[in-house]
């Protein structure tokens, strides 16, 4: 615990069996409470390192539901064992765990409801070989959605983020898509309800066990993002109101 805050690391996983030791071991359990990893039906031996490695939570979809629909499964549970500051961490060790603690001080006291960490402030992305293809596109959308919403993230995509109970309790994240886009609805989600957004300078390190998605993905990705901007614009000029932006019904 921080400042009398119990911390709950979700990690969402699939076909994590190499990595997911290693982030593990790199946890700062002096802080966090809880540990929750959630299985989207891999095809490696993921539940049976989770097992060994003693992580007590363990969720496993009886078939692959996406990326989105596992997160849904990590802040549920997260949230039913009463998580004050719940932090999501790819267990493919993309993103460095050390980072848990000043993310966690932030929240825990009072600075921003939710942090992310950003691989575009410094040079984290190209240093740590984001595809230049996947860095220009990640330029282009974030200014775009900068515009598009009146923020000022320096980006919307990375998978290293945390929140505070209140937050994911006010959001509906449960109508957000069980596909990659997942992570951007939330964050706009987070902004329609007014909520303030911190962010981190990250390091990333792209590699052969690290996930990530094909270009074909990255494009329907791209759109997805483009249309949840639009969304929260014609929102907020009171034209629409889709789910996702609907008051969660939790």
């Amino acid at each position: 615990m921080i400042s009398g805050k119990k911390i709950a690391v979700v990690l969402p996983a699939y076909n994590a069996e190499k990595t997911i030791e290693q982030t593990y071991q790199e946890i700062p359990f002096h802080i966090v409470d809880e540990v929750i990893l959630t299985d989207d039906s891999s095809n490696d031996r993921t539940i049976k390192e989770a097992k060994r490695l003693g992580i007590k939570h363990i969720i496993k979809h009886d078939k692959n539901q996406g990326y989105g629909a596992n997160q849904k499964s990590c802040y549920d549970k997260a949230l039913d064992l009463q998580a004050d500051i719940i932090v999501m961490l790819h267990p493919d060790y993309q993103y460095t765990p050390k980072l848990i603690e000043p993310i966690c001080h932030i929240i825990a006291n009072g600075v921003y409801p939710v942090v992310i960490g950003s691989r575009i402030l410094g040079k984290g992305a190209l240093k740590g070989g984001m595809p230049v293809y996947k860095y220009v596109s990640n330029r282009f959308l974030s200014t775009f959605q900068n515009i598009i919403i009146n923020q000022r993230l320096s980006e919307y995509h990375t998978g290293y983020r945390a929140f505070s109970r209140e937050v994911l309790e006010a959001i509906n994240y449960e109508a957000n898509s069980d596909d990659f886009v997942f992570d951007n609805q939330m964050l706009v989600q987070i902004f329609y309800s007014n909520f303030e957004i911190g962010e981190l300078s990250c390091p990333t390190k792209y590699f052969d066990e690290a996930s990530s998605i094909n270009f074909k993905r990255s494009m329907q990705y791209g759109m997805g993002v483009i249309k949840t901007s639009l969304q929260y614009r014609l929102s907020k000029m009171g034209l629409i109101k889709p789910a996702i932006f609907q008051q969660n019904k939790k």
